[in-house]
Order: structure tokens, then C-alpha cells, then sequence
């Protein structure tokens, strides 16, 4: 790696991507070969009680097809969501002083556009679980 940035970059040819070639080549056969060596030497000794599905040592029963509740679903997608919105505040507090108001208008834009955002959800509704 280290030699790749002390090259010259005007002078890249192909076989400035040699090395890079042979550990992507060493990488995929390490990878096979582990695979294939645990098929090859792992023990074979299939059973009924080892064919059949483990879940948590409680008996299966029903169909794994059952609808469920989009509720949980929709919970977290909205989770998801605004945690990803609330990341967008990290490099505002961290470089808040430097933003002047400039960054403070544009924060509270933002703000304001997650806030339309939670009073459309609430709204609608998605977070009523009596339904």
C-alpha cells in the first residue's frame, strides 16, 4: 500500500497492479481452499436429530409463513429513519462555531423539515398500536 502512494502516478501501468492482483488471487484461493478442506475433512455423520431445524430447543410447530403485524415493520423503518436524520446533527455540533448563521439557519431548516416529517407520522397515525 504503502509503495502504491509513493509511486508516481503519471507512470501507471498494469503491472502497478500486480500486487494488488496477487493478494485479491491469495485472498479467493485461501478462501476455497478453507471451504473445500472443511467440506473434505469435517465428520459426515448425518442423524435424525442433527437434520432436524434448531430453534432455540423449543419445538417448531405452525408454518413460518404467518402474516405478522406491519406495525413492527413500520416501527423500525421508522427508527431507522430519523436515526439516520439525527446523524445528519453531528458535524453541525461539531463544527458549529465555524458554520456561523449561516449553519444555524440551515440546521433549522432541517429541523424543521424533520419535525413535518414526525407531525405527518403521528398523524397518520403509523404509531398507534391499538389499531
Amino acid at each position: 500500500m504503502i509503495y502504491l502512494l509513493q509511486t508516481n502516478l503519471n507512470n501507471m501501468d498494469a503491472s502497478s497492479y500486480l500486487p494488488i492482483g496477487v493478494q485479491v488471487l491469495i485472498a479467493v484461493g485461501l478462501v476455497a481452499f478453507l471451504m473445500f478442506a472443511t467440506h473434505a475433512l469435517g465428520p459426515k455423520r448425518k442423524t435424525a436429530d442433527k437434520l432436524q431445524n434448531f430453534s432455540s430447543g423449543i419445538e417448531s410447530h405452525g408454518d413460518a409463513r404467518q402474516p405478522m403485524a406491519i406495525k413492527y415493520f413500520l416501527t423500525a423503518i421508522l427508527f431507522v429513519l430519523f436515526d439516520v436524520e439525527i446523524i445528519f446533527f453531528y458535524p453541525y455540533a461539531v463544527n458549529f462555531k465555524g458554520l456561523g448563521w449561516d449553519g444555524f439557519f440551515a440546521v433549522l431548516m432541517f429541523v424543521s423539515f424533520f419535525l413535518c416529517g414526525f407531525i405527518y407520522i403521528i398523524k397518520k397515525g403509523a404509531l398507534k398500536w391499538e389499531e
